[in-house]
Parts: C-alpha cells; structure tokens; sequence
C-alpha cells in the first residue's frame, strides 16, 4: 500500500484513535491494525474520541470495553442483564438495549462505531446493518457463517468507505505477523501443509 493510499484510508477512518486502540483490542481480545501498520498519533483531544456502541455487554464484550474505556461508550446492548450487568454499571451512562436493530436504528446519528461481541450467529446481520448506516465495526470471529455474508460485508464496507477489523484472538499482533511475512517470503520454503490444533483444556473452548 503506498504512502498516499494510507494516508486515504486512515483518514476515512475518522479518528485515528480508532485505528490504534482495535490495535489494542485486538492484541489483546484478538485485533490488530486493519490497515497495514498505520502509525498512529496519540491524541487527547475532546473531538478526537469515538461514541461508540456494543452489541452484546458481557462476557469477551466487557474485556473489550475495559480496552476502549477512554473512549465514549453511549449505548451497551444485550439480552442478558445479569450477564452484562457488570457492565451497566460500570458505563452507566451509556443506554440500555436489549435489542441492536433500534437501538442502531434510534441512535445512529450518536455513534461513530460499533463492536460486535455476541454469540456467532448474530455477527454477520449485526455488522451489516451497522455498516449500512455508515458506522466503523469491530466484530470478533467468527465474522460470518457463509461466503455469500462475507462478500456482503466485504461490499458495504467498501461502499461507505468505511474502518473494519475481525478479531482473530492475538494473530494480529507484531510477532504473528512477522511469522506471516516470513513464511510469504520463503523462509521456510514451499508450504506443502497446514496442521490446525487447539487446546482443550482451554476456558475459550
């Protein structure tokens, strides 16, 4: 990407605090830089803050406010209240929803981005109806359930010129993309196979 097209995209991006922190989300919770190594100033500057909204408010959702906490979280959406209750009351502030569609509906003009931090089958309609109204997202895996939802969100996101960034659990972070990079450039010569594995024993499952 040249210098000229970055520049572009990072600033369709609205506020560049943006970029840097799903960097910290996703490190941590699982993001990274959705643009390729966009430096990013810190800012303290009122103006320079999102208003953002979460649909789903406990669980990997609550680890992901703790990370954007200085920025404006204006609405928290979830349809258990005491699983989120930790959450209401530490953003008290932010309005209550049990239901993403009016709360995103309701209070579009408020927002500038959304995390998607729900159980996986309510990902894909989620980030597309942020995404059709002109909102930035940041949705953990998995992001979609088909090819045809991905392709979806692929275009609205390219239409309205817009930030987006998948979690995918730490691969985004300096030393997994220095793996990437590596392993691209033949350092370890031709990939003939790929072996997947997990732990069990893991509390993530």
């Amino acid at each position: 990407m040249t210098r000229s097209a970055t520049n572009r995209v990072t600033t369709k991006a609205n506020r560049r605090d943006f970029l840097r922190q799903t960097a910290v989300v996703g490190g941590l919770l699982a993001s990274g830089y959705f643009v390729q190594s966009v430096a990013t100033a810190d800012s303290r500057s009122p103006n320079e803050k999102l208003n953002i909204a979460f649909v789903g408010a406990g669980g990997q959702a609550n680890f992901s406010l703790g990370q954007l906490a200085q920025h404006n979280v204006v609405a928290l959406c979830d349809v258990d209240e005491s699983r989120a209750g930790e959450s209401f009351a530490k953003y008290p502030q932010a309005k209550r929803w049990a239901d993403y569609r009016p709360m995103l509906d309701e209070m579009h003009s408020q927002i500038d981005a959304v995390v998607v931090a729900t159980p996986d089958h309510s990902h894909a309609p989620a980030a597309a109806r942020a995404l059709r109204l002109g909102k930035h997202v940041y949705c953990e895996k998995p992001l979609t359930h088909t090819v045809f939802e991905a392709r979806t969100l692929a275009r609205l996101a390219a239409e309205h010129k817009l930030a987006t960034q998948m979690g995918t659990q730490i691969h985004a972070l300096d030393n997994y993309r220095r793996v990437v990079e590596l392993v691209q450039r033949g350092a370890i010569g031709k990939q003939r196979t790929s072996v997947p594995s997990r732990s069990v024993r893991s509390r993530w499952g």
